[in-house]
C-alpha cells in the first residue's frame, strides 16, 4: 500500500500523465470482485492506460527446475513469480473487461484502454552463484541469499549490519544511519531463522554497501 501510494505521487508529478483513477474497487451485489491500480491517460496522445502495480522480492532456486520463470520464489518459499504473473493475467488484467468496471469507469470506452503492468521486482541470487541471466532478469538482481551457517562464516570484521523491517526493504542502504556489529544482530538473526522467517540484512563495509537475505532453507 504505501509503494501504490509512492508510485501515485510520482504519477502526478509527471509531465506525461495524468492520474485518473486510484485504487478502483469494483463490486457486484454489494460484494467485493476486486481492484484495479491505475487509470492513466497520457497527457499528448490521450491514451488511457490501465496500469497494475506489482512490488515483490524474489530468490532464485535453481534446484526446483530446468526452467528459470519457475525458479524465483518469495524468502520464505510461500510464493512465485510464475504465479504472480499468472494470476496477474488471468484474474486481474480480465478485471477491466468486467461489467462492473465498466459502470465505474462509464465515461470511457473500455475498449479504448490499454494495459500495461509496473512491476518492481528485487532479485537475488545464491552466495557466489555464477551464470548468465537474459537482461531483463539481471538488471533487477540487487544482491545474493544464504543460510545462517554461511552467514555467520563471512569475514565480519570492519563490516556493520542494519536489518531492515518489511517496509524500508526498498530503500538504498547508504540512506540508513544505525548499524550495528555483528555480535548486535546475532541473536536476533539466529531466532529470527530459528522460527523460520527469513531476514534481509544490509552490509557496510567502509564506503561500500550490500543487500542480502539471510534464509532458513
Amino acid at each position: 500500500h504505501l509503494v501504490e501510494k509512492i508510485v501515485a505521487v510520482l504519477i502526478q508529478s509527471s509531465t506525461n500523465y495524468t492520474l485518473l483513477y486510484e485504487n478502483i474497487q469494483l463490486t457486484e451485489n454489494k460484494r467485493t470482485i476486486g481492484e484495479m491500480d491505475f487509470i492513466l491517460s497520457h497527457q499528448k496522445t490521450k491514451q488511457l492506460i490501465h496500469v497494475e502495480l506489482a512490488y515483490k522480492f524474489y530468490l532464485y532456486d535453481p534446484g526446483i527446475s530446468a526452467e528459470a520463470i519457475n525458479n524465483w520464489i518469495g524468502p520464505n518459499r510461500n510464493d512465485f513469480l510464475k504465479e504472480k504473473l499468472d494470476k496477474l493475467k488471468s484474474k486481474q488484467f480480465p478485471l477491466l473487461y468486467h461489467p462492473a468496471a465498466q459502470a465505474t469507469l462509464d465515461q470511457f470506452a473500455i475498449k479504448d484502454i490499454s494495459q500495461q503492468l509496473c512491476f518492481l521486482v528485487s532479485l537475488f541470487v545464491p552466495y557466489q552463484y555464477e551464470t548468465n541471466f537474459s537482461a531483463a532478469y539481471q538488471q533487477a538482481i540487487k544482491g545474493y541469499y544464504l543460510n545462517l551457517e554461511s552467514f555467520i562464516g563471512l569475514d565480519h570484521s570492519e563490516r556493520t549490519y542494519y536489518l531492515p523491517p518489511k517496509r524500508e526493504w526498498g530503500i538504498y542502504p547508504a540512506e540508513n544511519e544505525n548499524w550495528q556489529d555483528f555480535e548486535q544482530i546475532h541473536t536476533r538473526v539466529s531466532k529470527s531463522i530459528a522460527e523460520k522467517r527469513a531476514l534481509l540484512c544490509w552490509q557496510k563495509h567502509r564506503d561500500s554497501y550490500s543487500t542480502f537475505f539471510i534464509v532458513w532453507w
